[in-house]
């Protein structure tokens, strides 16, 4: 006798239609200048002091100052991935000028308020200090440790602890760190040539202002350890001592 097969048909819902959602992120904008190659040579001599900065990082390359044709962009594209530094696109490149295997041209950037960027191993919830936004300057209260990046592009940045090694800020306005700086203070970054920076106790990997900049090797020695205050006159940064 021969059994009988049954054939057992489940009916799958139907498919519910894709979902969108518009979310925004921080991307830190690289902006070359002419000559390219002069460029790249600083920005090498830069990524000596500060190794791995832009890995990880989303990274817009803004193109608006240079005159490039699609060989050049594509070159500078590919130059800065040798480094490191990818782009999550492209800002100011001439229309249809982005070939394919290039980042997509971007438009409408603007810049950011308040925000806090933290390296992946310091997400837990006390990883941070708590920040409080008075009028426009952005109070930590406590120290910055090593990794956490705090960018406040809309004033001064107050940091009432110590800034730790491999840890950076960069404020629209002035950076003031009431206790030691052992990282990046990046002040300045909107343009505000007369930020300034402070701090009770020197001992900083970097600092700039206003897109200038002066690393660990450049800072007198006789600064070290001490109370100093940093501020531009022209295009030199300028450091004193306070105490």
């Amino acid at each position: 006798m021969r059994k009988g097969i049954l054939t057992v048909t489940i009916a799958t819902p139907p498919r519910q239609s894709i979902r969108f959602r518009g979310r925004s992120f921080l991307a830190l904008v690289l902006a070359p200048e002419a000559p390219v190659a002069d460029w790249l040579v600083e920005f090498d001599a830069w990524a000596l002091q500060s190794p791995g900065f832009f890995v990880g990082r989303p990274v817009v390359l803004d193109v608006s100052g240079l005159s490039l044709d699609a060989e050049a962009l594509r070159k500078l594209v590919d130059d800065l991935a040798e480094r490191n530094v990818r782009m999550m696109g492209i800002e100011g490149a001439e229309p249809g000028l982005a070939a394919d295997g290039l980042p997509p041209c971007l438009t409408g950037g603007k810049t950011t308020g308040v925000a806090e960027v933290l390296d992946a191993q310091a997400r837990a919830p006390d990883a941070a200090p708590p920040a409080v936004k008075a009028q426009d300057a952005l109070v930590i209260d406590g120290a910055v440790r090593s990794g956490q990046v705090i960018i406040h592009p809309q004033g001064d940045v107050i940091v009432t602890g110590s800034v730790g090694s491999g840890a950076e800020i960069v404020a629209g306005g002035s950076i003031h760190v009431y206790g030691t700086l052992r990282g990046r203070a990046i002040a300045g970054t909107t343009g505000a040539a007369k930020a300034r920076i402070f701090c009770r106790k020197m001992e900083a990997e970097l600092v700039a202002l206003d897109g200038l900049y002066k690393v660990a090797d450049a800072i007198r020695p006789e600064l070290r350890g001490r109370a100093v205050q940093a501020w531009l006159d022209g295009d030199a940064i300028m450091m004193a001592a306070m105490d």
